[in-house]
């Protein structure tokens, strides 16, 4: 069975869940991809991780990867893991809901520097919002931003706005492929 066989099997088995939702974009679902349960199973996040590094391999300018946290924190450190089993030189961010207002107050933490060329990771996505919020981050802070990878969309813009707004995409699935 190849990479992405195997991890829709372990989305459908995990991480699709049925019953009444809202959605962090304030809509109404009848099923909620809780992509938690297979980011953080040691199978699940390493065929994201390798699925996701060859991805990021297309484009050789890429140096780091990153996304906002919660969901993309487990995907970072896999891409990242992997990347360093093969000996690729990549840096990882995490971006935050809001600056902190203690410490040093980040809203970006870890390894971004200005100019960096990035991909911008996520578990799931429905209008991509959460996103493109990272992303005007990112740009303030004066990273170029390479591409926007997503393990599941759930068909409902994400992919559309990121498109208009010139961003290369790529989902690993989309909802339909699983339901």
């Amino acid at each position: 069975m190849n990479k992405k066989d195997r991890l829709a099997e372990i989305l459908k088995d995990k991480s699709i869940l049925r019953g009444n939702f809202t959605l962090a974009s304030g809509k109404e679902s009848d099923y909620y991809i809780d992509g938690r349960l297979t980011t953080l199973d040691s199978e699940g996040l390493s065929l994201i991780g390798e699925i996701f590094l060859e991805e990021i391999l297309r484009d050789p300018k890429i140096n780091t990867v990153g996304g906002p946290t919660m969901g993309a924190d487990p995907i970072v450190g896999s891409v990242l893991t992997q990347a360093g089993i093969k000996d690729i030189a990549l840096n990882g961010f995490l971006v935050r809901k809001e600056a902190k207002d203690h410490g040093t107050g980040k809203l970006i933490e870890g390894n971004l520097n200005e100019g960096d060329n990035v991909v911008v990771v996520e578990d799931v996505v429905t209008t991509g919002g959460s996103v493109l919020k990272a992303i005007y981050a990112l740009e303030k802070a004066g990273a170029t931003i390479c591409k926007v990878m997503v393990i599941v969309d759930r068909e409902e813009g994400a992919e559309g706005k990121f498109k208009e707004l010139g961003y290369d995409y790529f989902s690993i699935f989309k909802i339909s492929d699983l339901l």
